[in-house]
């Protein structure tokens, strides 16, 4: 069966100081790197038959460097870009929360109603995505396993989508950097799995996860 492996890339010079960036294109961390190489790793045991990839500077090298342990070089998809946060890309989450009304909580408990000012709105992102992902899957009916290297609010709407949970819920589901996600459509069969990160300690959790 057909599956297909869903990698949030690594960690960013953003995700490390809690900063948003959404269609800022920022690079990876060195701890971002060294997450990619245990992602490469974990990859050798079941070696994908083709790696994806956002265009994004953080999800392409995340791919570059993981696609290297297995031999496998990554095609970027325009459609698998992160979601754009609007107004708040670039800005802290202490900054976004310190606006009138704290729209960071809101954001955190309803990102369909909370959606940053000039953002993305939520069902247009699973639009695109799902469409994406199902263009992936029909070109390797047959080949094996293929990897998605995107982003934490990409593979978030693409799993609620098979789970059946509404977009307001998204943030229910933890994604942190260079996890895998599993899913043979229709069935999800894991989620954010950092197992692969744990053993040589180098989980980060998702920023929205720092607060209440």
């Amino acid at each position: 069966m057909r599956r297909l492996l869903l990698a949030r890339h690594g960690q960013s010079l953003s995700n490390a100081v809690r900063r948003f960036q959404g269609h800022l294109d920022i690079p990876l961390s060195d701890l971002g790197r060294q997450q990619a190489h245990a992602l490469g790793e974990a990859l050798r045991r079941r070696p994908p038959a083709a790696i994806y990839t956002s265009p994004m500077s953080r999800a392409r090298e995340t791919a570059t460097i993981a696609g290297a342990a297995v031999g496998v070089a990554a095609t970027p998809v325009e459609d698998l870009r992160e979601l754009s946060l609007g107004e708040w890309e670039g800005l802290t989450v202490d900054e976004v929360r310190a606006l009138p009304g704290d729209p960071y909580t809101q954001w955190v408990r309803d990102p369909v109603v909370g959606l940053p000012p000039g953002g993305e709105p939520l069902a247009e992102v699973q639009r695109r995505v799902v469409a994406a992902i199902e263009g992936i899957g029909a070109a390797h009916p047959d080949t094996g396993d293929v990897l998605i290297v995107c982003h934490g609010g990409v593979i978030s709407v693409y799993l609620a989508h098979w789970l059946g949970l509404p977009l307001s819920a998204i943030w229910r589901v933890t994604v942190s950097n260079c996890s895998l996600s599993e899913v043979a459509p229709p069935r999800v069969l894991r989620v954010n799995d950092v197992d692969h990160l744990d053993r040589v300690g180098l989980v980060t959790v998702p920023v929205r996860a720092l607060s209440p």
